[in-house]
Parts: structure tokens; C-alpha cells; sequence
């Protein structure tokens, strides 16, 4: 059902990629500390519906397949806004791809494993990469002009969040390998269990 609480939060989610837009089109180092404090909200929200769904037992079909959109529309939305902005180096450029095509792969073989009853459940070290990930796309979103607004010119922002974006993107490689050796592994046993 999308009115429960977990689902609200989640659609809140999608909700927020306009106006991380709108305020990194901006350009302007307080219009870029918006647009972060809305991204880290956004993430926080990432967390916070699974654990009051899981918790409250608030669990429904809705919320299992909108999550997961949820969080790639934000992912990709930020990465594709990042990169037209021209504020990835060549490197973070990479990684950006690979972070995007790792997520339609595994989407795809999602997708295709639902169809034959199958599922490939989130690994607590796919997690642990969806926080490096989100925590190097604040940095970039805020970068360098905002932490010299708030007095910590001194950070290096954007070099600390590439370089955080580059271990996501590690992990993103090693995570994706593993969902594709377990959709394998289904698509080897399911002419077997049929």
C-alpha cells in the first residue's frame, strides 16, 4: 500500500531528485549545500524505510520493488547531474559508469529472475557500498565551493569524494560479480528443478 510510512518515505526519495536539480543547476556554493543537505536526507530516508518497514512489520510487494527504483533513480540522477556540471575528473567519470552500469545489470537480472520465481536478496556488503557510494555523492554535491562557505575551505572536498566515489565503484564491481555468480547459479538449476 503506498500510504504506509516506509513507502512515503521511500516516494520521498524519488521526490527530492527535482529539487537536488534545481539547486545543483544553480551553481552557486549555498545553492550546492542545499542540494547536499536534501541528498543526505534523501539517503537517510534509504535506510530509515527498510528499518521501520522491517521493524514495525510494515513490509509490503509496493515497497520491495519501489526501494530499489527509488535508490537508482537518486543514484543515477545525482551521478548524470555531477557529470554535466563537468565536476567529475576523467577517473570519477569511469567510476560513474561503472557505478551505472553495474546498477541496470543488476536490475536487468533481477527482472529477469522474478519472472522464473527466483530473487537475488542484498548482500551486507552491497550495503556497505550503498554507503560509500552515498556518502562520496554528498561530498561531490556539496564540493569545494560549499565547504569554503561554511569555513572549511581547507577540506578537499571533491578530491575526498572521488576518491570515495573510486572505492564505491570498487565495491560496485566486486558486489555486481556476486549477484551475477548467484543469478548463475539459479539459471544452472532452474532447468534442473523444472
Amino acid at each position: 500500500m503506498p500510504t504506509v510510512l516506509p513507502n512515503l518515505l521511500t516516494l520521498s526519495r524519488i521526490a527530492a531528485i527535482p529539487i537536488i536539480l534545481l539547486f545543483g543547476l544553480m551553481r552557486l556554493p549555498a545553492a550546492d549545500l542545499a542540494a547536499c543537505g536534501v541528498f543526505v536526507l534523501a539517503a537517510v530516508t534509504d535506510w530509515l524505510d527498510g528499518h521501520l518497514a522491517r521493524s514495525r512489520r510494515m513490509t509490503s510487494e509496493f515497497g520491495r520493488m519501489l526501494d530499489p527504483i527509488a535508490d537508482k533513480l537518486l543514484v543515477g540522477a545525482v551521478l548524470v547531474l555531477l557529470a554535466g556540471l563537468g565536476r567529475l575528473s576523467d577517473p570519477g567519470l569511469i567510476a560513474a559508469v561503472v557505478i551505472l552500469l553495474r546498477e541496470i545489470l543488476v536490475s536487468g537480472l533481477r527482472e529477469y529472475l522474478a519472472g522464473m520465481a527466483r530473487s537475488l536478496p542484498v548482500t551486507r556488503f552491497a550495503k556497505w557500498k550503498t554507503g560509500v557510494q552515498m556518502t562520496a555523492l554528498g561530498m561531490l554535491v556539496a564540493g569545494d565551493a560549499s565547504a569554503a562557505l561554511l569555513g572549511l575551505g581547507w577540506i578537499p572536498v571533491q578530491v575526498l569524494g572521488e576518491a570515495l566515489l573510486g572505492v564505491a565503484a570498487g565495491l560496485t564491481l566486486i558486489t555486481g560479480w556476486d549477484y551475477v555468480a548467484a543469478g548463475l547459479k539459479h539459471l544452472r538449476s532452474a532447468p534442473a528443478a523444472e
